[in-house]
């Protein structure tokens, strides 16, 4: 069993930045594949980022390509997303996941496992 717990999140302008941070429990977090994904009102949730064991891996949404970076840090147990040039319509609840597999990335939300509570990033215009 993981337990990923998000934080970070904020009410932030346009243009600017936040880091979101995903910390998770277990003694093999190196072992798990990890993801970011978004939802907001109505919607379904959206991949945004992925990233391997390593880190030699990582998938963006193509919209965030270039703005927001994937990283982990596997001996604190912990994955980021540094979100920069922010704009109103990346507004929604972020949520970090992980599954078992340490070589791939997933972007899709059923292959992954494991979902931590969500948390609010609110860009404003």
């Amino acid at each position: 069993q993981v337990q990923l717990v998000e934080s970070g999140g904020g009410l932030v302008q346009a243009g600017g930045s936040l880091r979101l941070s995903c910390a998770a429990s277990g003694r093999t977090f190196s072992s798990y594949a990890m993801g970011w994904f978004r939802q907001t009102p109505g919607k379904e949730r959206e991949f945004v980022a992925a990233i391997n064991w390593s880190g030699t891996k990582t998938y963006y949404l193509d919209s965030v390509k270039g703005r927001f970076t994937i990283s982990r840090d596997n001996a604190k147990n912990a994955v980021y997303l540094q979100m920069n040039s922010l704009k109103p319509e990346d507004t929604a609840v972020y949520y970090c996941a992980s599954r078992w597999d340490p070589n791939s990335v997933y972007y899709t939300r059923i292959e992954y496992v494991y979902w931590g509570q969500g948390t609010q990033v609110t860009v404003s215009s």
